[in-house]
C-alpha cells in the first residue's frame, strides 16, 4: 500500500515538516511512501496512493497556488479518489499567520474529491494537521511523525 506525501516549500521549512510526516508513515510495515513536490506528481500518483497528506506554507490565508494546481490538474481522476484517506500540515511565518485555514483549504480540496479526513492523533495536539512557524521544532517534528503513522495505520486498517 502507497502514501503519498506531498509539499510545497520554497523557504525549505514545510520540506523539514514533510519529511517528518514521511518518517513515520514509513514507521509502518506494509506501506511504501512516496514525496514529492507538486512539480513531480502524477495523476499515477493519486490513483496508486491509498493516502495522500498535504503540505503548504500559508500564503494569504491558504494552500499555495503550486499545489493547489496539483488538485485543480488532477480533476479527472476525481471518481477514483473516493475514500482514500486526506490529512495535512502548514508552515507559517507567524503565530498568527493563517496555518489552520491553509490546512482547512487542503482539506477542503480533499472533501470534494470524496476523501476520508484524518486530523493529527490527540497526543500530537488532535487538531486539524500539524502546523508551525518557521523551522518545526523538536515537538513538531516528532507531532508530524505521529501524524504520518496515524495516516499509515489507517491506510492499513481501511485497506
Amino acid at each position: 500500500m502507497q502514501v503519498l506525501v506531498m509539499y510545497y516549500s520554497r523557504t525549505g521549512n514545510t520540506k523539514k515538516l514533510a519529511e517528518a510526516v514521511a518518517d513515520g508513515v514509513r514507521g509502518v510495515e506494509e506501506i511504501e511512501c512516496i514525496v514529492k513536490t507538486p512539480d513531480d506528481v502524477v495523476s499515477e500518483d493519486f490513483l496508486n496512493s491509498h493516502a495522500i497528506i498535504a503540505g503548504s506554507p500559508v500564503y494569504f490565508g491558504s494552500m499555495a497556488a503550486e499545489l493547489k494546481l496539483v488538485f485543480d490538474k488532477f480533476v479527472k481522476v476525481r471518481p477514483k479518489m473516493e475514500n482514500k484517506i486526506g490529512a495535512a500540515f502548514a508552515t507559517s511565518a507567524g503565530a498568527s499567520g493563517g496555518k489552520e485555514t491553509t490546512i482547512i483549504s487542503i482539506l477542503q480540496a480533499m472533501l470534494i474529491n470524496g476523501m476520508i479526513i484524518v486530523g493529527d492523533p490527540l497526543d500530537a495536539g488532535g487538531h486539524y494537521g500539524v502546523s508551525c512557524v518557521d523551522s518545526p521544532d523538536a515537538v513538531t517534528i516528532e507531532n508530524a511523525k505521529k501524524m504520518g503513522r496515524r495516516v499509515a495505520e489507517l491506510t492499513l486498517k481501511l485497506g
